[in-house]
């Protein structure tokens, strides 16, 4: 089956939970809650015939991190590794009795955010345990009632509701970028369009679970400047499919380059923005974008 672990991934994962347990030989730092597993896990490499292991070696790594004016804090990682890690990600959830339910939702999101970019099929137990050192304190503060990020909110009531997305940005160029935003709206079933170049406008429009996870996504990007300029809910009741797509303004989402002027042939045609938005039955949107009115 697809579940089963190699010995050469197996081997990988025992010499990294040694390493972690000589860095930190302390229970209180470092602790396999499956022995079991890892018992099954080291017979399988030792003895090739073994059977598969039945199930993931499991362990906390707790991790003590200073917060400005207070005490140490201390976030635990429940970790889980997935028979066929560190081809896939580790299983880590990060928790803290400081933490919001949101607070926990977004830190484990960036924290997995950031190991899908830098750690394809490398170890990263480590690293994530690194991460968590240096940037979790700083969810405790974190402001999020702007912000519904709650999972429960969207199960509670049948009530659907369909967002539009008008994003800002200083400038939009990076080609992995643009690919990005492509990728990650069909991804989440997101339509609208990108206008790349200077300024770069960016509108999705869908399910809002959808349009905050494809935000939380682009704005943890790098920019010069990154915003939401406007954004539009709409309460659908019942919800369905039929519901969502008569909502839609734009068919599916793809990237707009209205002819360029300007010294380095980057700065887009306003103009044809407009008209294009105009008819979109969006004409108002461009008045909040640049502050005049269009024509």
């Amino acid at each position: 089956t697809t579940e089963m672990a190699s010995q050469e991934e197996a081997e990988i994962q025992i010499s990294e939970l040694d390493l972690l347990s000589s860095m930190f030989p302390y229970e209180e730092e470092f602790a396999v809650t499956d022995q079991l597993a890892l018992a099954e896990l080291k017979h399988y490499v030792e003895n090739e015939s073994a059977e598969v292991p039945s199930s993931k070696v499991q362990f906390i790594l707790n991790v003590k991190t200073e917060v400005p004016n207070a005490s140490m804090v201390e976030f635990s990682m429940a970790c889980a590794l997935p028979f066929k890690y560190p081809t896939v990600l580790p299983e880590i959830t990060v928790r803290s009795s400081l933490l919001s339910r949101s607070q926990q939702i977004l830190l484990n999101s960036d924290l997995k955010t950031y190991l899908i970019q830098n750690f394809s099929g490398e170890p990263c137990v480590l690293s994530a345990r690194e991460w968590v050192k240096d940037h979790a304190a700083a969810y405790i503060d974190k402001d999020l009632s702007s912000f519904s990020m709650t999972a429960s909110d969207a199960t509670q009531s049948e009530v659907t509701t369909f967002t539009r997305l008008w994003i800002y940005s200083h400038h939009i160029y990076n080609k992995h970028k643009r690919k990005n935003i492509i990728d990650w709206a069909k991804e989440l079933s997101l339509s609208g369009f990108c206008m790349p170049g200077k300024p770069g406008v960016v509108c999705v429009e869908g399910l809002q679970s959808s349009c905050e996870e494809f935000w939380s996504r682009i704005r943890r990007l790098t920019w010069k400047r990154i915003l939401i300029r406007h954004r539009e809910d709409v309460s659908l009741e019942g919800g369905g499919h039929a519901e969502i797509q008569k909502q839609r303004k734009f068919p599916t989402l793809e990237e707009k380059c209205f002819d360029a002027h300007g010294a380095r042939g980057n700065h887009m045609d306003l103009g044809q923005l407009y008209h294009f938005l105009e008819e979109k039955g969006c004409a108002d949107i461009f008045q909040m974008y640049f502050g005049v009115e269009g024509h």
